[in-house]
């Protein structure tokens, strides 16, 4: 009997590892350390709460469908912002709002791949981007990475078959934490270019970038939108992620298409999470520079304090926004040390084999560490702890 399209896939990770918890105690003097996913666990600032407030108690549209592609007024936000912070030229129609980033991806593949399609994935990957392909009949083609975890676009050309339909870079990386250089996102979108693919790039975490400016030139491009789909979440910058609320920048004909997956799927994105955010992009601008400060200590914390690990054969192969990718020096797979890092450390997070072929020896070898939601403290004691493990 054929699988379902669901059956076709693994089920998701991060459930799959809260199901860890299950039967665990934690004493007092060694609480549980979360970082097994990369979501804020606080609520938007105050000024944003009492915003929604005032949108839900007193502009009815809140409470009703608004068009499919998203609010104008929201789409022609981003499209200015857009255009002044990559400095090139993204137009109100080449925005479409969806409900959360995942949204955005799956929709853009709806509109490139019919079954038996290929894309390409650098793997380590985003487990949900490959369980999507998995739901679809859609063939990951997975695209090794070096020991930086960067890809190569070279090794990519080799792997183009007459069924690739697009590339996907994820920049800042999850779950690598690596930021893709402009030189390298820029020689992605050539390769693509010239053999007729979609380069998927999506930026969830732009807001914690550790660089300053543009981590890109590929929207001053005036052909930008023949070859880039750009995916954005609203979700880590103003906290919004129970809000879904996400944005695909793409050619008005992808877009058109989009929108026949996204009128099936949700008819619309969320209108109050939709408001949130374009009161955010216009009254927070402060406040994301304060959340990104943070996480940048956060990050430097990290990577500080690894020597402690690396003595005893620990390697940090990448670090930022977000996450940072370790290989630890155990014989076993990361899957078995995982588990085990819950009982013996009070430690969840995730394991490499999550983010990688079967078999795939970075998958067995990496962990990734999802660090925005503990403090400098919480990340001492995090390698305090992972430094006391024991083969």
């Amino acid at each position: 009997m054929p699988l379902t399209r669901t059956a076709a896939t693994f089920a998701p990770p991060v459930m799959e590892a809260r199901r860890w918890l299950d039967g665990v105690t934690f004493p007092p003097n060694r609480p549980l350390l979360n970082v097994s996913q990369a979501a804020p666990v606080d609520p938007p600032p105050a000024p944003l709460r009492e915003a929604m407030a005032e949108f839900v108690t007193a502009e009815a549209d809140t409470h009703l469908y608004g068009p499919v592609l998203g609010l104008p007024a929201l789409r022609e936000e981003i499209a200015a912002c857009w255009s002044t912070a990559y400095g090139g030229t993204v137009r109100p129609d080449q925005v479409a709002i969806t409900a959360g980033c995942n949204q955005a991806y799956c929709a853009a593949l709806a509109t490139l791949c019919s079954e038996g399609d290929e894309v390409i994935l650098p793997v380590p990957w985003y487990f949900n981007h490959r369980m999507w392909h998995d739901m679809n009949g859609i063939v990951t083609v997975p695209l090794p990475t070096d020991d930086d975890l960067l890809p190569d676009p070279e090794r990519a050309a080799t792997l183009i078959t007459g069924r690739t339909r697009a590339i996907v870079l994820v920049s800042p990386n999850n779950p690598g934490g690596v930021e893709y250089p402009a030189a390298l996102v820029a020689a992605f979108r050539d390769l693509c270019r010239a053999r007729g693919l979609a380069l998927i790039l999506d930026e969830t975490y732009r807001d914690f970038d550790a660089r300053e400016g543009s981590p890109h030139d590929l929207f001053a491009d005036p052909d930008w939108d023949g070859t880039l789909i750009q995916l954005y979440s609203f979700s880590k910058a103003y906290r919004l992620t129970g809000h879904r609320t996400g944005a695909m920048i793409a050619s008005p004909g992808r877009l058109a298409e989009a929108e026949k997956f996204l009128d099936t799927v949700a008819i619309c994105a969320p209108q109050l999470g939709q408001k949130a955010a374009l009161w955010g992009m216009r009254h927070l601008s402060e406040w994301v520079a304060g959340e990104r400060r943070e996480i940048l200590d956060r990050r430097a914390a990290l990577t500080e304090g690894f020597p402690r690990l690396a003595a005893k054969g620990w390697r940090l192969r990448g670090c930022g926004a977000y996450f940072a990718w370790a290989e630890h020096p155990f014989a076993e797979r990361s899957d078995a040390l995982a588990r085990r890092l819950v009982q013996e450390a009070g430690v969840l997070l995730l394991p490499g084999t999550m983010f990688a072929p079967e078999g795939d020896p970075r998958g067995e070898r990496g962990l990734r560490i999802a660090f925005a939601n503990v403090d400098r403290d919480g990340i001492g004691a995090l390698l305090e702890r992972l430094a006391a493990v024991s083969p």
